[in-house]
């Protein structure tokens, strides 16, 4: 199937920062993720980009509006999930959820912990408000690219999150992505495959 015939696609990336909010330094969180699903999704892409401080209202707020008006099948938070008073993203996620998707957080943790012991301080979570299914990434791009990719070279092979998300937006009424299977490979049970 050629690119062009393929469902467009609405892609929410929301850098978190106060700093970078504030032009302190360079984000690095928006172009990360904007460069792993350019090459990750075969489908077109419609982008919302996003860079926000660390207010827990704010951040619920664009959430809610990239859901529900710019109508985003998907959106990628990054920053703010730490344990650190000013890491609010998790919450600000939470209170905008009309179901909650904890393996997400669960497997990039798993992930995570295959490199540093303070993989469990991350607190990601993943939910979903109305058609929209809405993920906390890391803050860093290459635990970004892990946490998306996984880590197919390892024995066994580590499941990065990415892989159940296609179907994961098939189940809640969303477009059909195809992913490119040299980046990550999406996983569909076989009466869900077009």
């Amino acid at each position: 199937m050629a690119n062009d015939e393929l469902d467009p696609v609405r892609i929410g990336v929301v850098s978190v920062s106060d700093r970078a909010s504030t032009g302190v330094y360079e984000d690095k969180g928006i172009p990360a993720l904007k460069e792993w699903l350019t090459r990750a999704v075969r489908n077109p892409i419609t982008w919302e980009t996003r860079l926000i401080p660390d207010e827990q209202e704010g951040i619920s707020a664009a959430l809610r509006e990239l859901a529900d008006q710019a109508k985003c099948d998907l959106v990628l938070t990054t920053g703010g999930t730490g344990p650190a008073p000013r890491d609010v993203t998790p919450e600000a996620t939470l209170a905008v959820a009309d179901k909650l998707m904890p393996g997400f957080g669960e497997q990039m943790r798993q992930i995570s912990l295959n490199f540093v012991p303070t993989a469990i301080l991350s607190r990601q979570v993943a939910v979903i408000r109305g058609q929209a299914l809405i993920i906390n990434l890391p803050g860093q791009p290459k635990s970004i690219a892990e946490t998306l990719q996984g880590l197919p070279g390892m024995q066994p092979p580590v499941h990065g999150i990415f892989a159940a998300v296609p179907y994961c937006i098939d189940l809640i009424g969303g477009p059909y992505i195809e992913c490119d299977e040299a980046v990550c490979k999406a996983f569909r049970p076989k009466s869900a495959k077009r």
